[in-house]
Parts: structure tokens; C-alpha cells; sequence
């Protein structure tokens, strides 16, 4: 029975992950608060985080199976010689590497205090509204201040400004998604262009930081098998339901305003204060 709860609980951070990783609403802060809602626990040291990291590699595989057409197109004509530099896979991952630039710089330098101080439900909550607001805002000064563009082509300026952006990702409640996405307006890119450039950036980005962070925990060999069955019922679940959220995301952003979600964060972060308030934290 404890086994089946346990794997029942997965399930539904499974779903949550899925939802949100690629939302502008944030996923960690998510993962936190309902972790922390169901008592995910186990017997085993840093399992919780390490189930965080896992799913979220089930997420990225999502973005690798929904894009894969363009991914594959970048290997395949990856060298400048073939295709020239504009259009070559080479020019593509570069801009990606440009991004991740700032990002891994401010991860090195404030991982730790951010793991001490704003890792629960209080801070994310505060987060998520103020990062709500900072939508709004944002949205209405920047978003229609983009080329026209309707290629996913991204110049080294522009990726460097993303990737300023995308440091205050760091912060639990803000969500990679958002910063990427305004970071994207800023740097003159449309809506949609900045959403797809964002869920490239976090191929290597979520894929690097979470197998790092799997091999410093101790890696998977020494987990008991209910915990095993947890990190793949996890898994896959957050890969699916992934897969049915970013096409949707895409089809939403083309039609309407980032304004919702930045209305559901500040909405959601009130009940999770009155809740905490109450006690169920």
C-alpha cells in the first residue's frame, strides 16, 4: 500500500512537471509546492531532489521528439561549408551556447545561497506573484516589439540578452519560460520565435544541469526498486504530458497573451500563502 501511494504521488508530480516546465508559471516552484502539499518523501538522502531532475529530463525528451525534424536538420547540415554560416546547424548551436553563457555563470556563483534561502513555499509563492506582475509589464512594453520574424534565427546580440534573461530562472517561481520568452521580446523576437528558441535553450541547459546534479547526488544505482518504479512511472509521465503541452503552448501564443498565466501565478501563489497560513505546509 505505501509502495502504491508512493507511485501514485509520482504520478501526479509526473503531471505537474509536465504542465508547467514549459508554461511561463515555473515548474520548480510548482514541484515544490506540491512535494511539500503531499509530503513526498522517501527513506533514501536527496531522492525528492533527485526525482525533480530525472522528470525533468523527461520533459527535455519531449522537446528532442517534438522537434526533432529541425534538430536533425541542424546535424545534418551543421558545417558552414555546406549550407553556409546563416543557415548551418554550427551557427544554430552556437547562439544556444551564447545563451547559456550567463545563465551557468550566476548558477556557479549563487546556487548554494538559492537553495538555502528560497527553497520552499513562502519565497516561491512571493516569487510567483511579483514574477506575474513583471509578465504583465513586460508584455504590454515589449511584446510587439520584435523584426517580424518568422524564423527561428537568432543573432549572437540577441541570444546574449536571452541568456541574461534567463539567469533570473535561478530564482524558484520565476520560470525559464517567461525569462527566455521576455528576454526574447526584449531582443526583438516574436512570440513564438522566442517560446521555440527558449525550449532549445533547454535542451543543454535542463539536460546538463539535471544529469549533473543526478551524478553529484549519488546517481541511481543504490535506490531500493520502489523508488526505481517512482523515477520511471515520473518520467514518463512527465514526457507525455509534455509532449501534449508544448504543441498547445505553440498554438496559444500565436492567438493570445501571455496576461492568463501571469493572472493564474499571482491567483495560485494567494492560495498557497492562505494554505500555509492555515497549515498544510
Amino acid at each position: 500500500m505505501d509502495t502504491l501511494l508512493f507511485v501514485l504521488k509520482s504520478i501526479v508530480l509526473g503531471i505537474v512537471e509536465g504542465v508547467t516546465e514549459f508554461l511561463p508559471i515555473s515548474s520548480t516552484g510548482h514541484l515544490i509546492i506540491f512535494e511539500k502539499l503531499m509530503k513526498f518523501e522517501s527513506v533514501s538522502p536527496n531522492y525528492v531532489e533527485m526525482y525533480t531532475y530525472v522528470i525533468q529530463l523527461g520533459a527535455i525528451l519531449a522537446v528532442v521528439l517534438l522537434y526533432w525534424k529541425k534538430i536533425r536538420e541542424t546535424i545534418v547540415n551543421f558545417f558552414p561549408q555546406k549550407v553556409g554560416y546563416e543557415k548551418s546547424g554550427f551557427k544554430f548551436w552556437f547562439m544556444i551556447f551564447i545563451a547559456c553563457i550567463p545563465g551557468a555563470a550566476v548558477k556557479l556563483l549563487l546556487d548554494k545561497p538559492v537553495e538555502k534561502y528560497l527553497m520552499s513555499t513562502v519565497p516561491v509563492a512571493i516569487v510567483l506573484i511579483l514574477g506575474g506582475f513583471w509578465m504583465i509589464y513586460a508584455e504590454k512594453k515589449f511584446r510587439n516589439n520584435n523584426l517580424g520574424k518568422q524564423k527561428l534565427s537568432v543573432t549572437p546580440k540577441q541570444a546574449l540578452i536571452i541568456g541574461a534573461f534567463q539567469c533570473l530562472a535561478i530564482i524558484p517561481g520565476m520560470s525559464r519560460s517567461a525569462s527566455t520568452i521576455i528576454g526574447g521580446w526584449v531582443a526583438g523576437l516574436s512570440t513564438v520565435i522566442a517560446a521555440e528558441f527558449s525550449f532549445f535553450l533547454a535542451i543543454p541547459v535542463m539536460f546538463g544541469y539535471s544529469l549533473l546534479e543526478i551524478i553529484k547526488i549519488g546517481g541511481l544505482t543504490s535506490l531500493p526498486a520502489a523508488e526505481l518504479i517512482s523515477l520511471a512511472v515520473g518520467f514518463v509521465v512527465a514526457f507525455l504530458v509534455s509532449v501534449a503541452v508544448i504543441s498547445q503552448f505553440i498554438s496559444y501564443l500565436k492567438r493570445k497573451p501571455l496576461k492568463s498565466f501571469a493572472i493564474y501565478r499571482m491567483i495560485f501563489a494567494v492560495i498557497v500563502l492562505i494554505a500555509g497560513f492555515m497549515g498544510f505546509f
